[in-house]
């Protein structure tokens, strides 16, 4: 009995693992809770192109207040889309832009599975080697 619960571990295992190294395109569909637990971002597709907008943050009144356009501080952050433009290539979400409402500042960003359900998110200026990832939890 043990053998075989081992052995179904390790196959449910193995499949996420090549579920994440081979994902279809619309795998990133879905709610990602952010690794700081403080936001949810529901990822959605308009064309062939994906974007996320914020779908729950603990303090549900806070405002856009770091925005750079002044005309935009007020508006809320809850329902704001903070990933645009990502591209599907085969194995990641690449070419968007990721706005941080932390400190108004958007980024380039790449996106890629590491597990069925874990998705690292990589901002970046210039080169992805000048940047910071974070890991987001899909909600089930």
């Amino acid at each position: 009995m043990k053998k075989l619960l081992f052995i179904l571990a390790t196959l449910l295992y193995t499949i996420q693992i090549v579920q994440a190294q081979n994902p279809t395109k619309d795998a990133v569909l879905g709610e990602w809770l952010s690794e700081s637990k403080d936001g949810k971002v529901l990822i959605f597709k308009q064309g062939d192109k994906y974007f996320g907008k914020l779908s729950w943050i603990k303090d549900a009144a806070k405002k856009d207040v770091n925005n750079p356009d002044a005309s935009l501080r007020s508006q809320p952050l809850l329902g704001l889309v903070i990933l645009k433009n990502f591209e599907f290539t085969g194995k990641a979400w690449e070419e968007g832009s990721i706005y941080d409402p932390k400190n108004g500042k958007s980024y380039s960003c790449n996106m890629k599975l590491k597990k069925a359900d874990e998705l690292e998110i990589r901002g970046f200026v210039g080169v992805s080697l000048l940047g910071r990832t974070t890991v987001w939890t899909k909600v089930k």
